[in-house]
């Protein structure tokens, strides 16, 4: 009797990949992608570490994001594939509930850090007097840096609480099987036994607050910098300006736009296939691709990259 109980709290995520060899090719795809993101942002992390040339605000807050999205991809991919290869597509009501924490809190943090980053570009490229002489004061730049990353992650978190804790408090009394490959708290909504609007309502307060004045932030921050871009009368300097802000705004337009597109709107407009195809974009594919836009399309980065990999190969030697 106690074993009945326990199994029916447990969820089942129907998944992503059909059991065909079309599902197969696609979970053997997927899971090259995590494997490319993990070993992508891990070295991100460690270049902007170990290399003195990257230790600066915009590569501090880099590793930041790589961090994010390590521990953003690992919270959903790594559930998933066990589901397929084991054929146990259930979940525990206390994972799924840790697993929508995790997810909610790095999309948060995420949505605000890339905001951060927008400001940082800003303050660097229209005012860069002010910020070399900042940039000097090196406790300074290191209090500021840390105090908007952990601003980022307890926004992030007090954010996520207050909606785990309502989908872990209402009463589900459909099916249990979630229309999804991760505990994705609108589609858990679908199986409960009571009107949802007041929460609908929230999730679109929350995705304003998360992404949208933060894009539209973002947006102000870029028209102003492509102007002072504009003005600059060093050919290299423009360059190097417009092809690290083009390189953000890639990042930006990758995490927010189907991430908006799906929680804007109502549920009558969405459809659970549909949003399956757009949170691959945004839980999957753009964390593997975060440190290829940033690593290819950035010199120094680059340049880092080779002297790590110079000193690996002479201490083999």
């Amino acid at each position: 009797m106690e074993n009945n109980n326990q199994t029916s709290t447990d969820f089942f995520l129907l998944g992503l990949f059909p059991p065909s060899e079309i599902g197969l090719f696609s979970f053997i795809f997927i899971v090259l992608i995590f494997l490319m993101a993990l070993f992508g942002n891990m070295s991100m992390i460690i270049v902007i570490l170990l290399d003195t040339h990257l230790h600066t605000p915009m590569y501090f807050l880099l590793s930041q994001l790589s961090l994010m999205d390590l521990n953003y991809i690992s919270t959903i991919v790594p559930k998933m594939a066990s589901n397929y290869l084991f054929g146990n597509k259930s979940i525990s009501f206390i994972g799924c509930g840790v697993q929508s924490f995790f997810f909610i809190t790095l999309a948060g943090a995420e949505g605000l850090l890339l905001a951060c980053m927008a400001y940082d570009r800003y303050v660097a490229i229209c005012f860069p007097l002010h910020y070399v002489i900042h940039m000097r004061k090196r406790v300074l730049v290191k209090k500021v840096c840390v105090l908007m990353i952990t601003g980022s992650w307890i926004m992030g978190s007090i954010n996520s609480c207050a909606h785990t804790v309502y989908a872990l408090h209402i009463p589900y009394c459909r099916s249990r099987s979630i229309n999804h490959f991760f505990c994705d708290v609108p589609a858990m909504l679908t199986l409960a036994c009571m009107d949802t609007w007041v929460y609908e309502y929230t999730v679109f307060v929350s995705t304003t607050l998360f992404l949208v004045f933060p894009f539209i932030g973002i947006a102000c921050s870029y028209g102003r910098v492509l102007l002072a871009i504009c003005r600059m009368h060093s050919t290299e300097g423009r360059k190097r300006a417009y092809s690290t802000c083009s390189t953000h705004l890639t990042v930006v337009t990758l995490c927010y736009v189907p991430f908006a597109y799906t929680y804007l709107r109502p549920r009558s407009l969405r459809s659970p296939a549909e949003d399956k195809v757009l949170a691959v974009f945004y839980t999957i594919l753009t964390p593997m691709l975060n440190p290829i836009i940033y690593s290819l399309r950035n010199k120094e980065v680059m340049g880092a990259l080779r002297r790590m990999i110079q000193r690996i190969c002479f201490l083999k030697m």
